[in-house]
């Protein structure tokens, strides 16, 4: 990926500083960043930069949360609206220290974006909110236009990998989604290179369609410190259009698979396809 420097890059900068927000672009330093940027799309991560989870592969620090700023929800529709998105992304750390998780934030924001950029889509990605009951259900009251939760990869490798969370209990919450609201897109991710199996990366699609998600992602990993799960394979990219071929088979209505795909990389494209997928199978009947 090319170096980010260009001026519509640095303006976007300039616009998250001057917000005092925080994004997943940078606290998880994503390679896509001077690309994203440049086209002034931002994932913006809520309720901090500090995480009460320490993931192997996620470069977002741990440790103790400051409490919320009730006033991050009206700064994040401000830049949605000073960016002009058409299409964003909220995503947050974990906040296991919270009744909710913090679902009820997530609520708040969405409500903002609402008001201050009306015409603006919005998509969350959200934690697990594992034992925090009634939480999702708070989320998808405020409709947000796609639901992603990522499984990040296969069950196999969760206690080594993404220990705090359960799979199957974020594989509920996917489907527990489509049932509180038919509505909703729903969407989910995984990382490729971490010692999975082909037969495994199957099974997960399959769950993911049996959940009823909609929309899949697959990545590289890419190990982002020396302390973090280290790369076991780099998969080329002949086998990512292999993925996204057996994932349309599959039965999802979008397939990203691509080295450098993210679950917000391209979202608001892509959502834009889903979009036109259902309107055309609506106008079919």
């Amino acid at each position: 990926m090319r170096a980010p420097g260009s001026p519509v890059y640095a303006e976007t900068t300039r616009l998250v500083r001057s917000h005092g927000l925080n994004t997943v672009c940078e606290e998880a330093g994503c390679p896509n960043i001077g690309e994203c940027w440049s086209k002034r799309h931002a994932t913006f991560m809520i309720m901090g930069d500090t995480c009460t989870r320490a993931c192997a592969f996620c470069n977002v620090r741990t440790g103790m949360p400051r409490p919320l700023d009730p006033d991050e929800p009206g700064r994040v529709a401000e830049a949605a609206r000073a960016l002009g998105l058409m299409h964003i992304v909220v995503t947050s750390v974990d906040r296991d220290d919270l009744a909710d998780g913090g679902a009820q934030h997530f609520a708040h924001v969405i409500a903002a974006i609402r008001a201050e950029a009306p015409s603006t889509t919005i998509e969350v990605l959200t934690p697990d909110f594992l034992r925090k009951d009634g939480a999702l259900e708070k989320v998808l009251a405020a409709r947000p236009d796609v639901f992603n939760h990522n499984l990040e990869t296969v069950p196999r490798l969760y206690l080594s990998i993404r220990p705090g969370a359960r799979y199957f209990h974020s594989l509920r919450q996917l489907q527990r989604a489509k049932e509180i609201d038919g509505e909703v897109f729903t969407k989910s991710g995984i990382m490729v290179g971490l010692g999975e199996t082909r037969e495994e990366i199957m099974q997960v699609m399959d769950d993911m369609r049996s959940a009823g998600v909609d929309f899949l992602t697959i990545g590289q990993y890419l190990q982002p410190s020396p302390r973090h799960a280290p790369v076991q394979r780099f998969v080329p990219p002949a086998e990512f259009d292999a993925l996204r071929q057996i994932g349309v088979a599959k039965g999802f209505a979008l397939v990203a698979a691509s080295p450098l795909t993210r679950s917000s990389y391209h979202a608001g494209d892509d959502f834009a396809k889903l979009q036109a997928q259902r309107r055309a199978k609506t106008s079919a009947r």
